[in-house]
């Protein structure tokens, strides 16, 4: 079933839950972008258009991704990256609250070292960011060691890239949580050696003895 009525040109670019109560950022290739009350959409049909979230006054230029804002969490920032490798973390502070359909403001300082905005994301220091790039190159960074920078700056270098490639696509994914050790484990035990494939501290059968032997061992010349 279709989720929303799509006009020629145009494409749906993702689908996030809401409670209601959240506020929308939309951002452009250009390097702007808009932040309003999720209130000022207003509810429509499955099959509507839909209403304007930010004015895009060029026909180059192009909506590259939307977040939703939780006003009640302060742990989260902003987080945009641009196709030669630039990126930076932004308070949502530095983002003032207007009327959808506006022009926004910057959130990026795209120049031609940069490239155009790739991505927003709304990220929290516990969580990697993962880029892809057009050449099929992955890496996975920690979102904190990212800086933070005002929304007007270009920000940093995150990816060395070869000539010719670019950023094609951005995505956050939460860090892994180091497995807890069972106090009541003894040192050594129940971790697995790797060349026997047997626990750590648990007893080897003897190399002479013969009945530890499984069906594939051969005997030897003096057996």
């Amino acid at each position: 079933m279709n989720a929303i009525t799509i006009v020629e040109g145009d494409e749906l670019l993702e689908a996030k839950m809401t409670d209601g109560n959240s506020e929308i950022m939309m951002a452009l290739k250009s390097g702007r972008a808009i932040r309003f009350e999720e209130s000022k959409v207003r509810s429509t049909g499955r099959g509507a258009i839909g209403v304007g979230g930010i004015e895009v006054d060029d026909t180059k230029d192009e909506v590259v991704g939307m977040i939703c804002v939780n006003k009640e969490d302060t742990t989260r920032t902003v987080m945009v990256v641009s196709e030669k490798g630039f990126g930076k973390r932004t308070q949502i502070d530095e983002y003032r609250i207007t009327n959808r359909g506006g022009k926004g403001v910057k959130t990026i300082n795209v120049t031609e070292k940069t490239g155009g905005l790739v991505g927003i994301l709304y990220v929290t220091e516990k969580e990697d960011l993962i880029i892809t790039c057009k050449s099929g190159v992955t890496i996975r960074t920690g979102i904190q060691s990212i800086r933070e920078a005002g929304r007007a700056t270009q920000g940093v270098k995150l990816i060395r890239l070869d000539e010719g490639d670019e950023i094609a696509a951005i995505s956050q994914i939460e860090d892994q949580v180091e497995p807890e050790i069972n106090p009541n484990l003894e040192a050594g035990e129940g971790e697995v050696n790797p060349e026997t494939n047997a626990e750590l501290g648990s007893e080897m059968p003897d190399e002479n003895s013969t009945e530890n032997l499984d069906n594939n061992t051969q005997p030897t010349e003096n057996q």
